[in-house]
Order: C-alpha cells, then structure tokens, then sequence
C-alpha cells in the first residue's frame, strides 16, 4: 500500500493542510480526497484491493482494535482488515465530506446498507421511533413501516414534526427533493422543528450540487451513491456524511454487520465525484427544458420540478402510462437514476410498488406518474423520442399553466 493510500486511510491526516481552505464546490469536486497524490508522485489515485495486511506488532493490532471497538474512530497506523476500512474507500469518504460540508462520511455497500446502519445506531441507544415525511425512496418507507430492524414509525407532514416527537425518537427523516413526487420541504425549518433528535436529509436527487443539508442543521446527510455521485450507472453503493462522533458509531455497525463498499466501487465513485457538478448542471438545464415542454403538452395533466432545479422529472400523462413506458426507444425504460443516460420508469409498478397503494397515493404517488432521470443526451433527441412515445395525436400547446403543484417551477433549473 502507497503512503499517501496509508495516509487517507489513517484519519485523513493527509488533507489537513488544505481542509479549512476555501475552494469552489467544482474545484474541491475535482480535488477532494487527492491532494496528496501529487507530492507522492501519482496522477490516478491507487486501489487498494487488499482484504488484509501484514503486521508483526501483535500487540499494538490488540491496542488499536480496542481503540476502535471505544469510540469507532479509524485506527493509526496500516490498515487492519477490509471489513475495518480501506485506503481507496477513505479516500472517497473524505472527498463526499467536503463537498456535504461535514466532519466526516461513512460508505456502504448500498443506499439501504447506509440507512439500515443509521437505523441500528440509533435502536442501539434505545432510540427506536423514527419520525418521517412522505414521499421517501419505496425501500426506505418499506423499511420503516415494517419494522424489519425492530424501529416504529410515525408518518407526519413538516408541520407536524415537532408534535410527532417522543422521549424514544432517535430520527427524523425527510427526502428533498422527494422520490419520485419532488416535492420539497424547508429543511432549516424541520431541523429546527427536530430539537435535539438527529434530521437525516436523503439528498440523493439534489446531490451538493444543488443543496448542502447541513448547512441547514441536518446532522446526517445520506445519498444513494448508485445514482449522481457514481453517475454512471456501474456502480452500487451508499454513503452517510455527518460529524465524527457519528461517523465513529456507523464504522462500528459497517464492521459489525459487514455492510462494507468495495475498494473498486471506491474508486468508481471518487472518479465519479469530479464530474459531478458538470453533469448535474448540465442534465439540469435539459431537465428544465424538457419540463417546460411537458407542462405545454395536452397529453401531460401535471409535471413536477423542484425550485432548485435538477436533473429530476415528474410528470402524471392522461393516457395509460405503461405505453409511454413501451414506447421509448432512445430513453432507457429502468429504474435507478443519475446516470450520463436518460432513463424512466413507473414509480407505482416499481420502485414505490412495495409501499401500501393507499400510502402511496396519499404521498401523490399516482398511478399515472412518471419519474424521469435526465441525462447528458442532446435535449431535442430527447424530447423527439418522449414527445413519439406519448403519442403521435396533434395538440395545439396549452401555455405555461400546467404544473399543478406549488413547488413546480420549470425554469428554475436555468439556475442550476
């Protein structure tokens, strides 16, 4: 293992010399997580794909193991084991840090791992009643309302947080902007409705890019990494940004449970992190398009885009949306999102299909919705394919009246 790999690994000592200084969110997107790959001699940051390491110091691997099992903090020294951490996988933990604004991240084998690990911290110490706004991801609500780690639930809007809290509340969760509706909320206003319970922000669909939710008192930030921070499709993982005494707690569930991301996957998604603003800012300005064109299409009932723009789709069409599914043919008809291609997909077959039909609906989950990822294509091949696949009937435009809902502004991704 390089030095500079060893460095990372051992509590990011390596970029303490530039963590405090102030760069541009694309700057640090590019820099994150390899400063020090320069003064080492390397260009492309190494991949450590080591399960274990050699160590004579059988005593000192005793001291630093029972460090860890105190406080979860990363070890000094070489790494110990796989399942312990490892050098590439740091590397992208320090680099997401930076660009959420916090402490420290902790990554996962995927999205669900990561939640699933915040969850468990918190049964831990007794604290098993989460308080949660829909939409969420239909996985996260299925985790929550079947109480599979043994967690109760109580489903509130952001007006009812504060009432909803109990003594056992160890979490608050919201999504924003939401999957698949994109609504959003105020996320400085939950936090503050929280106290002094933790507010988990799932900023999958915003990415840093478009929003920092700690900066507006979340403690944990948490992305499905699978989707803009890889960006291309290839990769699965999770991650949860947050402060150190947090991130130290998550580190010990990863070992525990074995819910680990691999080096591969780690350098993936650092790769991925340096191209992240460009191709959120430019899906977005396509997006934005696209909604527009939406909202003027007789054929199309409702169209939802968040004020902070993005590269997120939803629309609700009159016809039956399972042809416009069969119809596509340059989009991808897939789940998932983020990815360099367009994709789309029926919320209410597929990845909100587990949640109970009646929740969903009440979360404006319809069974007309369609939820599109935008992705790096040219916007009028896009909207040719789109515009083929809702139908070949002429309509004259119906102007600008068409997004239904308040936090529909198709023009706010020009912003982006």
């Amino acid at each position: 293992m390089d030095p500079a790999s060893r460095e990372a690994y051992a509590g990011m000592h390596g970029y303490d010399d530039v963590r405090t200084a102030s760069r541009a969110l694309a700057t640090e997107a590019v820099h994150a997580g390899r400063d020090d790959l320069a003064r080492q001699g390397l260009h492309a940051p190494p991949i450590d794909l080591s399960t274990t390491y050699p160590s004579y110091d059988s005593r000192g691997e005793a001291a630093r193991i029972d460090a860890f099992a105190t406080t979860g903090a990363e070890p000094d020294g070489p790494p110990v084991y796989g399942r312990l951490g490892n050098p590439t996988v740091a590397r992208f933990e320090t680099a997401l840090a930076r660009l959420e604004g916090t402490e420290a991240a902790v990554a996962f084998a995927s999205g669900m791992a990561a939640l699933t690990a915040v969850l468990l911290v918190r049964a831990s110490m007794g604290l098993r009643h989460v308080v949660a706004v829909r939409p969420l991801y239909g996985c996260s609500d299925h985790l929550l309302t079947a109480g599979l780690l043994g967690s109760e639930v109580t489903w509130t809007d952001p007006a009812g947080i504060a009432d909803a809290l109990r003594p056992d509340t160890g979490l608050v969760m919201v999504e924003s902007p939401a999957n698949p509706t994109l609504a959003e909320v105020d996320l400085r206003a939950v936090a503050h409705a929280c106290g002094s319970v933790p507010l988990l922000a799932d900023n999958t669909f915003a990415t840093p890019v478009l929003q920092r939710p700690a900066e507006h008192g979340a403690r944990l930030v948490l992305h499905s990494a699978t989707k803009y921070l890889g960006g291309h499709g290839d990769v699965m993982a999770g991650v949860v940004a947050c402060d150190e005494e947090f991130a130290g707690r998550l580190r010990q569930i990863r070992f525990a449970t074995g819910g680990v991301l691999h080096p591969l996957a780690g350098y993936l998604l650092l790769r991925g992190l340096s191209t992240l603003p460009v191709r959120v800012r430019a899906a977005s300005e396509t997006a934005a398009e696209l909604a527009r064109r939406l909202t003027a299409d007789l054929r199309v009932s409702r169209v939802h885009y968040p004020r902070i723009g993005g590269a997120m789709i939803a629309f609700e069409v009159d016809g039956d949306p399972h042809e416009v599914i069969a119809g596509v043919r340059l989009i991808t008809p897939a789940v998932s999102l983020g990815s360099v291609d367009t994709l789309i997909q029926h919320p209410a077959s597929i990845s909100h299909r587990i949640v109970d039909a009646d929740d969903r609906r009440g979360a404006g989950v319809s069974d007309r919705l369609l939820r599109m990822s935008v992705g790096l294509e040219d916007v009028e091949d896009l909207w040719a394919d789109l515009a083929g696949a809702l139908g070949t009937a002429a309509h004259p435009p119906r102007g600008a009246g068409n997004c239904a809902t308040s936090h529909n502004e198709p023009a706010a991704a020009s912003r982006a």
